[in-house]
Order: structure tokens, then sequence, then C-alpha cells
């Protein structure tokens, strides 16, 4: 906040000797920034209090300073239908091949009830995609682990996720990574992801109400990158913040046809290699991204 401080000046005579005049001026200036630093000080000190990460006020993690919190689990949801958890797990991830322990870890762990619509949560974890309102939806379990596991994360990933949609898949990948930057088109989507997020006591994501398409370079380069929206082309400022050796999964194809699931790296002479994995169907990613197919 500013703040303007109005001075009155009254003119005094002056009637010292000219040693003491030559005094004075440095002296008020002293006096002067004494009272600034005395003010300034004070509003300084109490910012500092305020340093705590949370979603509102992202931290750039690539400082090695910055402590970033891991997710609470506090949350009664964490402890319930952790059965229906095990089975989907069972049923729909490990006995399709995902092996990666953390990404088996997380998909237990996550209450995907709370990422859906409450009159859907009776079939949270059936095998299958479902509306979340807005034209969008979460995705398939086991496309969500399945592509989770393609990114190879670690406890000190950053990872960005295109396509927040109800803060699931940003969930998933938080329980292993360092921290998760998801953005989101839909303002409402991320609204309520965002809350929802909190709720659970996930303070290492974080989400911002923008256009994918530009990503969120402030803090970046990231470690890897997820995009949950196909598109016909890999947008290139999403290239441009991708760590050298770092990994991008998103489905490459038409919005509303065939599309393919790829993961996509950048080595450090900035040659770009794909892979495909397997045939998908997503959303279409919005805004600048289908200005330009």
């Amino acid at each position: 906040m500013a703040m303007k401080k109005t001075q009155s000046r009254r003119q005094h005579k002056d009637n010292s000797c000219g040693f003491c005049g030559s005094l004075r001026y440095p002296l008020m200036l002293c006096l002067f920034a004494g009272c600034l630093f005395i003010l300034i000080l004070p509003i300084s000190a109490g910012a500092s209090n305020n340093d705590s990460p949370d979603q509102s006020q992202p931290n750039d993690v690539n400082e090695p300073a910055k402590e970033i919190p891991r997710p609470s689990h506090d949350h009664p949801s964490f402890e319930e239908r952790t059965e229906e958890r095990l089975r989907m797990v069972e049923t729909q991830i490990t006995d399709r091949g995902v092996e990666d322990p953390n990404t088996i870890a997380a998909m237990q762990t996550v209450p995907r009830h709370m990422f859906v619509r409450q009159q859907d949560r009776f079939r949270a974890y059936s095998d299958q995609p479902m509306p979340i309102g807005y034209g969008q939806t979460i995705s398939q379990p086991y496309i969500v682990a399945y592509m989770t596991e393609k990114l190879e994360l670690d406890p000190n990933d950053v990872v960005l996720e295109i396509g927040a949609g109800s803060g699931y898949h940003a969930a998933v990948a938080a329980e292993t990574a360092r921290a998760v930057y998801t953005i989101e088109i839909v303002s409402e989507l991320a609204e309520s992801a965002e809350e929802t997020l909190r709720e659970l006591g996930y303070k290492n994501v974080f989400v911002k109400d923008g256009d994918g398409y530009y990503g969120w370079p402030e803090f970046g380069p990231y470690d890897a990158i997820v995009v949950t929206a196909a598109a016909g082309f890999v947008p290139p400022p999403l290239l441009e913040q991708l760590k050298p050796d770092g990994k991008l999964v998103m489905p490459l194809g038409s919005p509303y046809g065939m599309q393919t699931l790829v993961v996509v790296t950048r080595d450090e002479e900035n040659r770009v290699r794909s892979r495909r994995l397997m045939p998908v169907r997503f959303v279409p990613m919005t805004g600048r991204a289908l200005e330009r197919q």
C-alpha cells in the first residue's frame, strides 16, 4: 500500500551563525531519513509473516532455499472409501501394466470422490471418465495413472499441468513431485479446483486461471509437463519451458477426431523428439491452441 505523508512547512528566521547554518540542512535530512526508516521497517517486517506458500501466492521453487510443504492427508476423505481405491488400482491400473510404485501409491491415496460432482460421487472409482461441468471431464483413472507414470516423477521435480479440470490429476502428481503448477482456462473450474486442493491440504499445488497455451514461465523451466486436452501440435511456449531431458506428455491430433498420446523430450541442443504411446480421446485444448488449428 502506498503511503503519502503531507508535511507542513513553516518558515523560520535563521539567527544562527554561518557554521551552525551550514549544519542545519544535513541534520534535517538525517532526521527525515530516520523517520522514513522507522515508518518502513514495521511494514517490511509485517510482510515477512506472509511468506508461507499457498495457492494464491505461488513460490519460485527453483530457488533452493524455498521449502514447499508436502500434502498433509489430514482431511477425513483420505480415510474414506479406501477399499474402493485399492480395488480400482488393482483391477484398472496395475492389471493393465502400470508398475511405477510412486504412481500406484498416489492413486491409492488421493480421494477421487472429492474431485467429482456431488451427484457422481457414488461412481467416482468406476473405470470411466466423468463430466465435471462446462464441457470438461475428469479422466479415466487408468489414463491418469498411465500419463503420470510416463512423466517419471521424483520428489525433486517441479511439474506444469495444462488443464486443471477438477484438480485430480494435479493432486496425483503432487503426491510425488515437489510442486505442481496447474492452469485452467475455465474460471469456474479453476476456482473450484483451488478450493478442493486447499481443503484437502495440497499446499504444494498452485492453481492459475488462464490460457495454458502460454504455460507459466515465471516458475519454469519444468522437469515435467502434462497436458490434459488435445491439440494438433505442441504449443511452442511449453517446449520452451521444458527443462532439457524433461518430459512432456499430451494427446496430439484432431480435437474432434483420432488422437495419440505422445511423450516429448528436448535435449541440451534443443532437439525435440517424440514417441507415440497409445490412441486416446480427450476434450480439445481451447484458447490460443484451438485458434491455431
